[in-house]
């Protein structure tokens, strides 16, 4: 796929994850719009899975797509505050990202 449709594609799907979470944590920025796929760029997955990581006592939370491109992602809170946060996304019918986010941290 040629760079630009990639780019296109793949924020739009950001933007909806971010707005998404957003809904969740009261801030959220844009992360990964496109990535290296075996034939060039690809856009982000359309899937939309929470993921979490721990940095000491406080946690960032993520939307995801399945290979763990990290669309959107929150600013730091307390681990309790992110457990409590993903419980309800789930909740809400999210599914659970349990492998390597990958990020721009």
């Amino acid at each position: 796929m040629q760079y630009h449709k990639a780019a296109f594609l793949g924020q739009e799907r950001s933007r909806k994850a971010q707005m998404k979470l957003f809904e969740y944590t009261g801030f959220s920025m844009l992360t990964y719009t496109i990535k290296k796929g075996s034939s060039g760029f690809e856009p982000v997955g359309e899937e939309m899975l929470v993921g979490s990581l721990n940095n000491g006592k406080e946690m960032i939370l993520f939307i995801c797509d399945n290979e763990g491109y990290a669309k959107a992602q929150s600013k730091s809170m307390t681990i309790e505050d992110g457990n409590n946060i993903v419980e309800k996304m789930i909740l809400d019918g999210f599914k659970k990202f349990e492998g390597e986010i990958k990020t721009v941290i």
